[in-house]
């Protein structure tokens, strides 16, 4: 089964390849091997790590390099210790699951309406931000 985005991309940069066995009590592992990562439920005291902290990681650094992208467009450099801290909760929503986030952004050394800017710029072009756009709740915090 196959959907129709709304765009489709015109030049592939990467592609990633995993293979999961065993669902949220299994492991992940990359066909490059670079990542191999035992799974366990959110919440649960086994010895993984669940996909909603996988989720978390990589939209923040995605979110970091989009800003990156906003501040050099505007001849800023992002603060060395630039950082996005996500919280993703799991929840239900009647009978079915359903996500929402916090991005808790910190640009030290910014001014508020510049690192604002930035955050709002970012919001737009980051692919993990487009992909959640209207599917999931989600709220941007400069701190």
């Amino acid at each position: 089964m196959t959907t129709a985005p709304e765009t489709t991309i015109d030049t592939v940069l990467y592609t990633v390849r995993t293979h999961v066995t065993g669902g949220r009590d299994g492991a992940a592992r990359s066909d490059d091997g670079k990542l191999d990562v035992r799974l366990s439920p959110p919440g649960g005291a086994g010895p993984g790590t669940n996909p909603e902290q996988l989720f978390a990681a990589g939209w923040s650094a995605c979110f970091i390099g989009a800003m990156g992208l906003a501040a050099r467009a505007q001849g800023l450099a992002l603060p060395a210790d630039v950082a996005v801290d996500a919280e993703v909760d799991l929840g239900k929503s009647g009978e079915g699951y359903q996500l929402q986030a916090r991005l808790n952004v910190s640009l030290p050394g910014l001014p508020a309406d510049v690192a604002r800017a930035l955050v709002e710029a970012a919001h737009q072009t980051c692919p993990y931000s487009k992909a959640t756009r209207g599917n999931i709740g989600v709220t941007l915090n400069l701190i």
